[in-house]
C-alpha cells in the first residue's frame, strides 16, 4: 500500500538548485517535499566545484614552494602526500556539509525522502512508497559525465569527476580525455601535485572562450610540463601493462599513449533516466528537459532548473533558476531569465573568466565596436606579485556601452565581476572609468582598460589645439 500526501510543492533533486527553491519556498511559508535518492548537496558538493576548487588549492601550495626562488626564497620540489591531499579535499567537503544537509533542511520544515522521484501523473510523483501530488512540482536533478562511445572505454577502469577525487595514491600518468573547464582544472592540479599529465582534445583545449586569452592559459600549462594534443581522434582505448594505453590518430598516422589513469572529461549528460517524464506529458531531448523562459515545461505545472534544464552548466545558473522558479510558483510573476550577463570562470592558474558577449559575437551583432585592453603586465600589484601573465578585454558598442567582458589572470574570477552589473544595466564604459579604484590593487587593470576608450580622443591633435587655445587665454 502507497502512502499518499499532498505538498505545494514537490522538488526533485537535492543539489545547488534544488536546495535553493526548497529552502527559500519553505522559509516563506510553502509545504515543500524534497526527494533526494542520493547524496544532499548533489554534484557541486560532493564531485564538482567544492572538491575540485579544494584540490586546485593543494596544488597551488604545491607550486609555491616550487616557484618560490621568483622571490629570493629557496625553492624545492615540494613532497606530496596524496592520501593527506585526499584528506584535506574531503575535509572541505565535510564541512560544508551540514549546510546542505538532511537534518539542516528538515529543520527549516522540509519534508525529505531519500528515494528516486518519478512522475506517475501531471502532478503526481512517486517516491519510494509515498505518492506525492503537488500544486507544482520542480525537476533539479543535475547531470553526469558524459562517457563517449570509444572503443574499448567500457572494458577499462577510467575515471570521471564523481571517481576522481577518491584516489588516495597520485596518479603516475593521468590522460585526461577532453580539454573543457573541467579537464584543464583537473589536469593542471594533478600536475602540480606531481603526476605526468597528458590531455587529449578532438579540438581545441578551452575551445569555448576566447582564443586571445586562452593562449595565456595553454601556455602556462605547457610550461609547467602538460602535454596538450589538439585536433586529434581518439581511435580506441585498451589496457596497458600498467595501465590504461589509449589509440590517436593524429594527421592520418595512429599513435598509441601510454598512462596509469584515464580520466574521462568530455561533457555533461542530464540525469532524466527513470523520472518517466511521459507520464506527466514533459518534453526532453538529449540535452535536457524542454523549457520556456520562465523555465516551465511543456506541463505547465513542472518547472526544471539548472542542469537538468539544458543549456549553461554552472551552480551559479541553477541557484539564479531557482530564484526564476520561486517567483513564478510563490508569487505567480512571470519572472523569465536574462542570460545577457552571465559569469563564468575556469579555475586554472591563471584563471580565465568572462560575460557577456565575446569579441566574435558583438561583431556579428553591432558591426562596428571598441576592443580595450589592458595587460597584467602593466599593473604594478601584479609586478609586486610576479603574476604578470594575461590581460583584461573589455568589449563595447562604437558608443561606448559595455557589452562583454573576459579577463586571465590571477583573480580573474573576483576581478570580473566588476563588470556583470555595468553589463546587465547597459552602462557605458565612463562609469569604470571614471572610479576610484585602491592603490596598489589588481583591480587598476579593468578602470585602465576602461580609461584607453579615451585614449585616441585625449591625446589626439584636436585635442592638443583646444588644450593649447585655452592655455593662451591665461
Amino acid at each position: 500500500m502507497s502512502n499518499e500526501i499532498t505538498a505545494d510543492i514537490v522538488v526533485i533533486g537535492g543539489g545547488s538548485g534544488g536546495l535553493s527553491v526548497a529552502a527559500g519556498a519553505s522559509q516563506m511559508g510553502a509545504d515543500v517535499v524534497l526527494l533526494e535518492k542520493a547524496k544532499m548537496g548533489g554534484d557541486c558538493l560532493n564531485y564538482g566545484c567544492v572538491p575540485s576548487k579544494a584540490m586546485i588549492a593543494a596544488a597551488h601550495a604545491a607550486h609555491a614552494v616550487r616557484s618560490a626562488d621568483r622571490f629570493g626564497i629557496a625553492a624545492a620540489e615540494p613532497v606530496v602526500d596524496f592520501e593527506k591531499v585526499h584528506d584535506h579535499v574531503h575535509g572541505v567537503i565535510g564541512a560544508i556539509a551540514p549546510h546542505d544537509s538532511v537534518e539542516r533542511f528538515e529543520g527549516l520544515g522540509v519534508r525529505v525522502i531519500q528515494e528516486h522521484g518519478k512522475f506517475v501523473g501531471p502532478n503526481k510523483v512517486q517516491a519510494g512508497d509515498t505518492v506525492i501530488t503537488a500544486k507544482r512540482i520542480v525537476i533539479s536533478t543535475g547531470s553526469h559525465a558524459g562517457v563517449p562511445p570509444i572503443p574499448g572505454l567500457q572494458d577499462v577502469p577510467f575515471l570521471t569527476n564523481e571517481r576522481v577525487f577518491d584516489k588516495k595514491a597520485a596518479p603516475d600518468h593521468l590522460i585526461v580525455l577532453g580539454g573543457g573547464p573541467i579537464g584543464s582544472e583537473l589536469a593542471q592540479a594533478h600536475r602540480r601535485l606531481g603526476c605526468k599529465v597528458t590531455i587529449l582534445e578532438m579540438f581545441t583545449v578551452l575551445g569555448k572562450d576566447d582564443p586571445e586569452l586562452t593562449e595565456v592559459v595553454k601556455n602556462r600549462m605547457l610550461s609547467e610540463g602538460i602535454v596538450m594534443r589538439e585536433g586529434i581522434k581518439v581511435v580506441r582505448v585498451e589496457r596497458a601493462d600498467n595501465g590504461i594505453a589509449v589509440v590517436i590518430e593524429d594527421d592520418g598516422k595512429e599513435e598509441r599513449i601510454e598512462g596509469s589513469d584515464l580520466l574521462v572529461s568530455a561533457g555533461r549528460v542530464p540525469n532524466l533516466e527513470g523520472l518517466d517524464l511521459e507520464a506527466a506529458g514533459i518534453e526532453y531531448d538529449k540535452r535536457g528537459v524542454t523549457v520556456d523562459a520562465r523555465l516551465r515545461t511543456t506541463n505547465k505545472k513542472v518547472f526544471a532548473i539548472g542542469d537538468a534544464a539544458g543549456g549553461f552548466q554552472f551552480t551559479h545558473v541553477a541557484g539564479y533558476h531557482a530564484g526564476i522558479v520561486i517567483r513564478n510558483i510563490l508569487f505567480r510573476l512571470p519572472a523569465k531569465v536574462d542570460y545577457s550577463a552571465l559569469p563564468w570562470v575556469t579555475y586554472t592558474d591563471p584563471e580565465l573568466a568572462h560575460v557577456g558577449m565575446t569579441e566574435v559575437q558583438a561583431r556579428e551583432k553591432y558591426g562596428d565596436i571598441r576592443v580595450l585592453r589592458h595587460s597584467f603586465a602593466e599593473n604594478d600589484r601584479a609586478q609586486a606579485e610576479r603574476e604578470t601573465d594575461g590581460l583584461a578585454k573589455i568589449i563595447t558598442t562604437a558608443k561606448g556601452v559595455i557589452v562583454g567582458a573576459s579577463i586571465v589572470g590571477p583573480h580573474a574570477g573576483e576581478l570580473l565581476q566588476s563588470w556583470i552589473l555595468p553589463i546587465q544595466k547597459k552602462m557605458k564604459i565612463g562609469a569604470i572609468a571614471g572610479i576610484i579604484i585602491p592603490y596598489p590593487t589588481l583591480g587598476e587593470v579593468n578602470k585602465r582598460a576602461a580609461g584607453s576608450y579615451y585614449t585616441p580622443k585625449l591625446f589626439s591633435e584636436k585635442t592638443k589645439k583646444i588644450v593649447s587655445f585655452l592655455l593662451k587665454l591665461g
